[in-house]
């Protein structure tokens, strides 16, 4: 089998600044060499002319079933044949903008793990991918609010009601059994759904049951949480991520640092819902833009502090599309102030470590799986070169599987 060799790349290994003019061999599914290398006649040589070759990186907040369309963004008014069409199309989306690794956080009509078997099993083209399933909460939070109980409608594609904490033992066992690998939980309102951000929908026994269930099982647990106490109770519990988070304070950045939980800010979808509120009524958005800013201030200190800070966002819901993955990667670095290699550290080196395949992923290392970016400039200097525009070539396990390597 011909090698792969990369030449005259600017190395970015998802760790470290850049190395311009470096050789990357690719050996069937693996790295096989990084750094000055003598081709071999079988060779295919492709000089990338001073393009940068990165890991792939990782969407860790993904609605596959979400669509910015229709009446609603849960797909509920779809069958699940139809849904799960959809649920490809965002996924290919996903893997064309660079993201090779993608982390279900809640989806409709059960449809993300015969997804996922379909894509393992080469039958259609897609990430490396963690399903999940519907999220669980309790009667009366927010979503399961949408319409009146009087109207005497089912619960939404998208939610899985349950109450005390046996009911969630077996809701989680359930979508266990039905392929999801990531378990999400409903656990207060805020950050642009209805409900206070300080109000758990669950309780304590609840939150706890669910958590134990999910680790029992060998899967990922994430909740919805916004308010401080909420967050600080979840991690205590044993959390594995925790979405939004925002009340990111001192207390919590502690607790996220000593105990190693995972954080998705998801700046990205608060932004643009602000945006679509002042269209309709100027000034009605201040209270978001307050959120905003505190989290502005408060993600430096997270990054500095060492807290595992992922990317991933509600693309799909209103106000922001599929497909519009580069905003949040301009958010972090342009309104926050956190650096374009950080935020590529978040999308490389802790995706793979939240998946458990650190020794597998998301760095540029000999001996690592070949998810491998060419991107035209230096996203290190200029997170445009990144976030304008897909990569030139994505590669997944050494095969390209998006765009095309220079001729």
């Amino acid at each position: 089998m011909s090698r792969l060799i990369l030449t005259d790349a600017n190395l970015l290994d998802g760790l470290s600044p850049p190395v311009p003019g470096q050789t990357v061999v690719v050996e069937g599914d693996r790295i096989a060499a990084v750094g000055p290398h003598l081709p071999q006649p079988d060779d295919r040589v492709v000089p990338l002319g001073g393009r940068t070759v990165m890991p792939g990186m990782a969407m860790c907040h993904f609605h596959s079933t979400y669509r910015n369309v229709g009446s609603g963004p849960y797909g509920n008014e779809y069958p699940p044949s139809y849904q799960a069409l959809i649920a490809h199309k965002n996924l290919l989306a996903a893997l064309e903008h660079g993201y090779t690794t993608v982390v279900g956080a809640g989806a409709a009509r059960d449809v993300e793990p015969g997804i996922k078997q379909a894509i393992d099993e080469g039958y259609v083209t897609g990430p490396r991918f963690w399903p999940s399933g519907r999220e669980l909460s309790t009667t009366g939070h927010s979503n399961e609010m949408s319409a009146p109980w009087h109207w005497g409608l089912p619960t939404l594609g998208a939610a899985r009601v349950c109450d005390g904490p046996e009911q969630f033992r077996f809701a989680v066992r359930d979508e266990v059994k039905r392929g999801v690998e990531v378990i999400k939980l409903f656990v207060t309102g805020g950050h642009g759904v209805l409900g206070s951000k300080d109000d758990m929908v669950m309780t304590r026994d609840e939150l706890a049951a669910a958590i134990d269930t999910a680790h029992s099982r060998g899967v990922l647990v994430r909740g919805h949480l916004a308010g401080k106490e909420p967050i600080m109770t979840a991690i205590e519990l044993g959390i594995d991520i925790v979405d939004h988070c925002d009340d990111m304070d001192d207390d919590v950045i502690a607790a996220l640092v000593e105990t190693g939980t995972y954080a998705v800010p998801s700046l990205q979808y608060p932004k643009a819902f602000a945006g679509l509120i002042e269209a309709f009524s100027p000034g009605g958005s201040a209270g978001i833009q307050e959120s905003l800013h505190f989290m502005y201030e408060a993600l430096p200190k997270a990054d500095a502090a060492g807290v595992r800070l992922l990317l991933g966002d509600d693309y799909g819901g209103p106000g922001l599309d599929h497909g519009d993955y580069g905003g949040a990667l301009h958010i972090y670095v342009e309104e926050a102030g956190i650096s374009p290699l950080s935020v590529i550290r978040w999308a490389t080196h802790h995706g793979a470590q939240l998946v458990g395949l650190g020794d597998q992923l998301g760095t540029v290392e000999p001996g690592k799986i070949a998810d491998l970016l060419v991107i035209d400039g230096n996203p290190a200097q200029d997170i445009s070169a990144l976030a304008d525009n897909p990569p030139v070539a994505v590669l997944k396990s050494g095969h390209v599987v998006a765009g095309a390597l220079p001729a």
